[in-house]
C-alpha cells in the first residue's frame, strides 16, 4: 500500500491523457455489432424517465440509470422483453441472432445467441469530461452480457460504440474483462472510465446512450437479466485542494459494519492480482455486502482452502477480477458483484462533499471511497498509496471520518478514525503530488454505493437527494 506499487488505473490515466492524441483509433465492438441493430433513439429521456434526479446546485456530477418497468420500455429492444417482478429487468425473448465470440483470455471461440437493448439518449445537465457506467445483472451459467456506450460531443460529433465491460458473475463460460485500446483521437476508455483526452480544448460529452447485449448458449432455456443499467457523468474541475465542509447531520453516527483485513490474505490466490495485498476493493465490497445481511453460502465457498480465514474475501476477489486489467479494482465489476446477492443493487458515482456522505450515513447507508495519498497526508494510516479503497461507516461527534480500512494487519485493527479535513481532500481532489513531486491524478470523489433493491423510506430519500433512484 505504498506509492512504490505498480501504477493504478487512475495513475495511468493521468499520464496517458497527455499523449492520447497519438493513440490510433481502435474500437472493440460486441459480436452483435456486426448484425443490424435497431435505429438509435434520438429523443432525450423525458422528465420522469430513467432513474436519476437533480443534484445540489453547482454539482457537476450526474448519475442516471434505468431500472423500472417504465424505464425498460422507454428503450429500444431487439430480441428482448421486460422481465416482470419487484425488481424488473430486461432479458432475452426471441434471440435477435447468433454470433461467435472469441474469449481473449482463454482463446476459446463459441457461438452465442444474443439480444440487444439500447437506452434512450440521456442529455447530461452539465457536459462531462468523464463517464463511468455500472450495471446489476443476473447471469446464470451459460450466459453473459456486454455493456457499451455511445456519446455525442458538445460539437455534435459522435463517439464510437465503446465497450465498457464484458461481464458474467461466474468465470467458467467467459472471463469478465475490460477492453483496452479503444479511442477515437478525442476520447479513450481507460479500463472502466470514458475520458475526454484533452479537456483544455473545451470538448465535453453532451449526451450518451447505453447498450446491453445479452448472450446465452444456443437453445438454452436460461437467459441473463439486466436489472439496473446506468452511468455517472461528471466534469469535476482540476484541483489540488477542495473546500472544507463542516460536520453535519451524521456527526456521532457509526454503522455496525463487519471488519475485514485484506492483509491477512497476503499470498493467497496470487492468480487474482498477486493476493490479498491488492484486494482493497473486494474486501471493502464484502464488508458492505455483509452489512446488508448478504453473503456467499458454504457451497459457494467450497473452492477456498479451508485453512484460510474469512474465505468470503477470497471469493469476492475471484469474482470481481478483471482479466484484462489483471486486478480486482475495476469499479463497476465490484458493484455488479455486490448486486449478484439477493435483492441488492450497486452503483458507481461521485459525491461532491463529505456532506453527501453524511446524508447516506445518517440514513444507514455506508459507502466505499477511492483515494490516493502520501503517508504524510493521512494521519494514522501508516502507509501511502497510488490508489486504495476503504469503507466510510460513520463520523465522530467532531465530524472526523470513521472508516473500515482494509489495509490493516488484522480484522481488529480495521476500524480507523481519520481527520475530516485530510480525508475530504485526498478523496475529492483530482490532482496530487506523488513522493517524487510529480503530478498525478486523484479520483475526484469516486465511490461505490451498495443498497437494497427496496430501501427504507429514509434511505430512499437520501439516495434521491443525491440523484439516485
Amino acid at each position: 500500500m505504498t506509492d512504490s506499487r505498480p501504477a493504478t488505473r487512475r495513475t495511468v490515466l493521468a499520464a496517458a491523457v497527455a499523449t492520447a492524441a497519438a493513440v490510433a483509433s481502435r474500437t472493440a465492438l460486441s459480436p452483435a455489432a456486426a448484425s443490424p441493430l435497431p435505429a438509435a433513439p434520438t429523443t432525450p429521456s423525458a422528465p420522469g424517465t430513467g432513474r436519476g434526479g437533480p443534484r445540489r446546485n453547482g454539482s457537476t456530477v450526474d448519475y442516471h440509470g434505468w431500472s423500472s418497468t417504465a424505464d425498460w420500455r422507454s428503450g429500444t429492444g431487439r430480441g428482448t422483453r421486460v422481465a416482470a417482478g419487484h425488481h424488473p429487468g430486461i432479458t432475452i425473448a426471441t434471440p435477435a441472432g447468433t454470433a461467435d465470440y472469441t474469449d481473449p483470455h482463454t482463446r476459446r471461440t463459441a457461438a452465442w445467441e444474443y439480444a440487444v437493448w439500447t437506452s434512450p439518449v440521456h442529455r447530461l445537465p452539465v457536459p462531462a469530461s468523464e463517464l463511468v457506467a455500472s450495471w446489476n445483472a443476473h447471469t446464470p451459467a451459460g450466459t453473459w452480457i456486454r455493456i457499451e456506450m455511445r456519446g455525442t460531443y458538445t460539437d455534435g460529433a459522435d463517439t464510437p460504440w465503446y465497450t465498457l465491460g464484458v461481464w458474467a458473475a461466474g468465470d467458467e463460460d467467459i472471463r469478465r474483462t475490460s477492453v483496452d485500446g479503444q479511442g477515437d483521437g478525442r476520447s479513450s476508455i481507460w479500463t472502466d472510465t470514458f475520458s475526454v483526452d484533452d479537456t483544455s480544448t473545451g470538448l465535453r460529452l453532451a449526451s450518451y446512450r447505453l447498450r446491453a447485449t445479452l448472450h446465452r448458449a444456443p437453445g438454452a432455456d436460461t437467459a441473463p437479466v439486466v436489472r439496473r443499467l446506468g452511468a455517472m457523468g461528471s466534469d469535476v474541475p482540476d484541483r489540488f485542494e477542495v473546500p472544507a465542509s463542516a460536520p453535519g447531520a451524521a456527526a456521532g453516527v457509526e454503522l455496525d459494519v463487519p471488519r475485514y483485513s485484506q492483509n491477512t490474505h497476503i499470498g493467497q490466490y496470487p492468480e487474482y492480482d498477486n493476493g490479498g495485498e491488492a484486494w482493497c476493493s473486494p474486501t471493502s465490497s464484502q464488508m458492505i455486502i455483509e452489512y446488508w445481511g448478504r453473503g456467499p453460502t458454504a457451497e459457494d465457498l467450497s473452492w477456498v482452502d479451508p485453512g484460510y480465514a474469512d474465505p468470503q474475501v477470497c471469493h469476492a476477489a475471484r469474482f470481481t477480477y478483471d482479466y484484462q486489467y489483471s486486478g480486482c479494482g475495476n469499479w463497476p465489476f465490484n458493484t455488479a458483484y455486490a448486486a449478484t446477492y439477493r435483492d441488492m443493487q450497486g452503483i458507481v458515482t461521485r459525491l461532491d462533499s463529505l456532506a453527501d456522505a453524511e446524508c447516506l450515513i445518517r440514513a444507514g447507508i455506508p459507502l466505499i471511497t477511492s483515494q490516493s495519498f502520501l503517508e504524510s497526508e493521512l494521519d494514522g494510516a501508516g502507509y501511502g498509496t497510488a490508489g486504495h479503497l476503504m469503507t466510510v461507516i460513520g463520523f465522530t461527534e467532531d465530524g472526523d471520518v470513521i472508516a473500515n480500512d482494509p489495509a490493516s494487519d488484522s480484522n481488529e485493527a480495521v476500524r480507523r478514525v481519520y481527520k475530516r479535513r485530510q480525508f475530504e481532500n485526498i478523496w475529492l481532489r483530482t490532482k496530487r503530488y506523488n513522493a517524487n513531486g510529480q503530478v498525478r491524478s486523484g479520483t475526484g470523489g469516486i465511490c461505490y454505493i451498495l443498497f437494497p433493491a427496496e430501501p427504507a423510506p429514509s434511505q430512499h430519500r437520501a439516495l434521491r437527494a443525491l440523484g439516485i433512484r
